[in-house]
């Protein structure tokens, strides 16, 4: 039962880092997994819990994640998250935040407040990241960390739409002149 509801949550995952949440039915789940609908629907009744399940399970690996690199200097930690977004962009996927955020203002209220949750999640450890990375000398940059923040992670997100278009060797010279921009002054 476990594995339906697993193999249900990682098709959705993918299905929204492909096509996007509202180009997606149950049906485009269950017959790929070669299971009824009600199956679908017994685990989550809805498409929004479906999404939240979704959600949830990104920002617990992005937890998982962050706190295996914190054990890193601050500049490597960065490096780890552009590494995360690279491999989705080897994957040919993008990202779940900047998947979501088109079909956002669609969305029920319980779904849009998982994305903002999950946004905030990401961007506050980049921002924290990177004010700590400058507290050390790592990163130099001028301006609020969470404004920086803001920068970074709209690069990234946009990095893998534009790989997409212009091929993945967009993405390194994105994150390298990011990379640049933040030891500038060094």
């Amino acid at each position: 039962m476990q594995d339906t509801k697993e193999r249900i949550v990682s098709l959705a995952d993918q299905l929204i880092k492909t096509r996007g949440y509202n180009a997606f039915s149950y049906k485009d789940i269950s017959d790929p997994l070669e299971i009824k609908n009600a199956a679908i629907h017994y685990h989550f009744p809805t498409k929004t819990d479906l999404g939240i399940a979704v959600i949830d399970i990104e920002v617990e690996r992005f937890i998982l994640l962050s706190g295996k690199w914190a054990t890193q200097p601050e500049d490597k930690q960065l490096k780890q998250l552009f590494e995360t977004f690279n491999k989705k962009n080897k994957e040919g996927l993008v990202c779940l935040m900047g998947s979501l955020s088109p079909d956002y203002e669609t969305f029920p209220s319980a779904l849009q407040e998982k994305v903002t949750g999950m946004s905030s999640t990401f961007l506050n450890w980049t921002s924290e990241c990177l004010e700590k990375g400058r507290e050390k000398g790592l990163f130099h940059f001028d301006g609020d960390a969470y404004d920086r923040a803001l920068l970074v992670m709209t690069n990234l997100l946009a990095s893998l739409l534009l790989c997409r278009v212009m091929g993945n060797k967009v993405f390194s010279r994105i994150t390298n002149q990011l990379l640049k921009d933040l030891n500038a002054g060094k």
